[in-house]
């Protein structure tokens, strides 16, 4: 199974767009993550939505930020973007009827709950400004 490392790419486009200031193309962009731009666009897209990145087309277009990162959280982010599961386990379906089966999901899925909870809680304490300026102590 692949990680889905959208989460991280955007956190880095976004702490770029910031350091770099101005209007970034997708073209850019996509040299930056090693990727197409029809990958950047679809997943800038996300956070056009959630109104953290506005874009314009055209010759002179590109993405540009929409709101300050001392606004914007880790946890905004996360959340701005469609994804599965946090964790790459998960219940058993192999005999439902059996009650230790049921036992051993009901604990992976209360363990999944905690640690999905503990992660959106420390994503939440994360300025994307504070990573920022991380970056330019260096």
């Amino acid at each position: 199974m692949s990680c889905d490392t959208r989460f991280a790419r955007l956190l880095h486009v976004l702490v770029h767009m910031d350091l770099r200031g101005g209007t970034t193309t997708s073209g850019m962009l996509a040299k930056m993550l090693h990727t197409n731009e029809v990958v950047v666009r679809r997943t800038m897209a996300a956070l056009r939505t959630a109104g953290m990145v506005s874009s314009t087309g055209g010759r002179n277009g590109g993405w540009t930020l929409a709101k300050s990162l001392d606004t914007i959280t880790a946890q905004d982010v996360y959340e701005a973007i469609s994804h599965g599961a946090v964790f790459a386990i998960g219940p058993a379906k192999d005999n439902p009827a059996c009650p230790v089966e049921r036992a051993a999901n009901q604990l992976v899925v209360d363990a999944m709950r905690v640690g999905e909870k503990a992660l959106l809680q420390y994503l939440g304490t994360r300025l994307l400004s504070d990573f920022a300026a991380q970056i330019r102590a260096t």
